[in-house]
């Protein structure tokens, strides 16, 4: 027989990486990670009033929505099989003031708006956050007191918040504020008040980014903000100081952990998934939405199989699910597919 090796099985020892690569079904069949609808968060805006979907010139795609409204787009994500959402509120003006106190609210927008989409969509998850930036009229997530964000003062409200949140039926807890200690005094509140089985969500490593313009035009923060946030926030040069972050609220009772923003820091995502292995999650903010959007209305870029990489690329990076403006989206482009 004639020998017809080459000159490159030679120099790769006879192994060709392409082999696995040759048809869609060797493809499927050695392909690593996966991204499935059971890995996907909507974070949705809500807003006072009724009928009310109010789209955010800055995230094309996404609105302001209504109570009643946002129920029926939850109910829509449940039947698509997204199995949970998170919810930020933009109240009025005039209810914001230095102290967040509407925050302390019982009935207050959030709270209002998890009790409607429970009682109409009990099977999807609900996951609310405690910072007090949707609340105080100066865009700070935690309580102004002469040019300085008090901590201590600043947890003993998230804490009532949290409890509050829970009593109105909240799954879990995501408190994004970065107060030092907060991940202990709610899971004590929480326990103490009944709610054992609410978990906590922590934005274990929230750094201080540029990627989150957006978001504070949907909540109406931007032009709000006194100074800036870098007090409590992490710096994104620092990776070990936020791994320090999140070893401390695994310690203080953490059930998951959030990474945000996401892709500027898939490395952070690996690390914590390896140093803890507890769940973790990944939180694409609006300003990555924003640019795979921006960038496809252009057409610069080809928008879904951007959306599907990106996505795919947290799980790569060890993430259990992902925040996403793309959620919706996503899930039917993966019923397409089934």
């Amino acid at each position: 027989m004639m020998d017809k090796t080459h000159l490159v099985d030679e120099i790769t020892g006879h192994r060709r990486m392409r082999r696995n690569r040759k048809a869609d079904w060797t493809r499927r069949l050695v392909q690593e990670s996966r991204l499935t609808v059971d890995d996907l968060i909507w974070p949705i805006f809500i807003v006072p009033g009724t009928g009310i979907v109010d789209p955010i010139a800055a995230m094309p795609g996404v609105s302001r929505m209504s109570v009643d409204k946002a129920v029926e787009a939850v109910k829509e994500a449940a039947d698509l099989g997204i199995p949970a959402i998170a919810t930020f509120p933009d109240i009025e003006m005039e209810l914001r003031d230095e102290t967040g106190s509407n925050s302390l609210v019982p009935d207050n927008l959030i709270n209002h708006a998890t009790a409607a989409i429970k009682k109409a969509v009990p099977n999807i998850g609900i996951i609310t956050d405690v910072a007090l930036d949707p609340f105080t009229s100066h865009g700070h997530d935690g309580i102004l007191r002469d040019g300085v964000i008090v901590n201590d003062e600043t947890v003993d409200q998230i804490v009532r918040a949290a409890v509050m949140q829970a009593d109105a039926g909240a799954d879990i807890i995501a408190p994004s504020e970065m107060m030092d200690g907060r991940i202990g005094a709610i899971r004590h509140a929480l326990d103490a008040a009944g709610h054992q089985d609410v978990g906590i969500m922590s934005y274990a490593t929230k750094f201080s980014s540029g990627f989150y313009g957006p978001y504070r035009e949907a909540i109406n923060t931007s032009g709000l903000l006194k100074g800036d946030k870098n007090s409590y926030y992490i710096s994104p040069a620092n990776g070990t100081e936020a791994l320090r972050d999140a070893a401390l609220d695994v310690e203080e009772g953490a059930d998951m952990l959030m990474v945000k923003p996401g892709l500027a820091y898939l490395d952070i995502c690996w690390r914590i998934k390896e140093a803890f292995g507890l769940p973790t999650f990944a939180y694409q903010v609006s300003g990555e939405y924003t640019q795979i959007k921006a960038a496809a209305m252009n057409g610069w870029i080809d928008g879904e199989r951007i959306m599907m990489e990106t996505l795919l690329c947290f799980k790569r990076a060890g993430c259990d699910g992902i925040l996403t403006y793309f959620a919706v989206d996503a899930a039917k482009k993966l019923a397409k597919s089934r």
